[in-house]
């Protein structure tokens, strides 16, 4: 059958510069870090956080949810690392595909809690903050399997099917679902929805992120349903789908539960922020006293020297005058 309209896929998933490889999957993963750090730096200091206090618990959240991603894929997809034939030094080869949502999150979420307990920040108001960029940072980081040709559907002939032209790790060559743009938009949308739900509920305490985790199994669940990559299934669901489920209850239950227990959001995310602020205004209240004073008293300054040169005019005029008296009275004497 002849496809009128497709995705193709790119002929490679990495391009060389001089020894350098530059990979897309990785490239896909790296903006999305940065998109999330970016929105969730400016949500933060909308709460009433400093600037940078994001980024610098990334550094912490970043690396430990890779490690917690990759932990995921290999344990519950061992035989692709330990099987006969496999070389299990494969599992270190994170460019190849294959980070677990679940794992970057668990292990992600405990990264952030020692970032925040460093910072005496309470880690939900955190959480809050930067759970849209999280999402969106899915949404670009699937791109990736874009790029390796990875984590499609089942075949299809619609107008979007994606063209897989590779045969390498039993893939067959035809025309799919593209369940990775499915999850990009997917992801997206949950972006959105976080944000508004944010800002027409005032969410706080953790809320935000929970209704990003739950809104997101939703969309893995019939996702995953549709993929046709080897996993695991339990009772003729695929791993993963029941995952989502569970998360999903647990996110749910947390919203609820949360919502009667702390309502409203957090006074402060950040001790010594506002404090910070108000130095700041101090500060500038001072500046201000002080361009004011020197204003004032420059224009005391000159207004004396106005005055005094008015008065040294008005006594020569005088002095003028009196001359010319005097020499008229000579003049008639004579």
């Amino acid at each position: 059958m002849e496809y009128l309209a497709y995705i193709p896929s790119p002929s490679r998933g990495v391009i060389h510069l001089g020894p350098i490889p530059l990979r897309g999957y990785a490239f896909c993963i790296i903006i999305g870090v940065f998109v999330a750090v970016w929105l969730g730096n400016k949500r933060w200091i909308a709460r009433g956080g400093r600037a940078g206090t994001v980024a610098d618990i990334a550094v912490w959240a970043v690396p430990f949810g890779l490690v917690g991603g990759r932990l995921y894929h290999v344990i519950t997809d061992y035989e692709l690392y330990f099987s006969a034939g496999r070389d299990w030094v494969d599992a270190f080869k994170v460019w190849q595909g294959g980070l677990g949502i679940w794992g970057a999150i668990a292990l992600g979420a405990l990264g952030a809690w020692i970032g925040c307990r460093r910072r005496g920040i309470p880690l939900p108001a955190y959480a809050d903050a930067i759970a849209p960029g999280i999402a969106l940072a899915q949404a670009i980081g699937r791109w990736g399997n874009w790029f390796n040709q990875e984590l499609y559907g089942r075949e299809t002939h619609l107008p979007w099917a994606l063209h897989i032209t590779s045969s390498e790790g039993g893939r067959v060559p035809g025309y799919y679902h593209p369940t990775f743009l499915y999850e990009s938009l997917w992801c997206i949308g949950v972006a959105f929805l976080v944000m508004w739900a944010d800002r027409r509920f005032t969410l706080g305490h953790g809320r935000a992120f929970a209704l990003y985790v739950a809104a997101y199994c939703v969309g893995r669940g019939w996702i995953e349903y549709m993929r046709v990559d080897d996993a695991h299934h339990i009772l003729g669901l695929r791993l993963n789908d029941w995952t989502a489920m569970i998360v999903f209850l647990l996110a749910v239950l947390y919203i609820v539960i949360s919502a009667k227990k702390r309502p409203g959001r957090e006074a402060v995310v950040e001790p010594g922020a506002a404090d910070g602020e108000a130095d700041g205004d101090s500060d500038a209240d001072a500046k201000a006293d002080a361009d004011a004073e020197a204003t004032e008293a420059g224009a005391a300054s000159e207004a004396e020297a106005t005055a005094s040169k008015s008065a040294a005019q008005a006594e020569n005029e005088a002095e003028d005058v009196e001359a010319k008296d005097e020499a008229g009275s000579g003049t008639k004497q004579s």
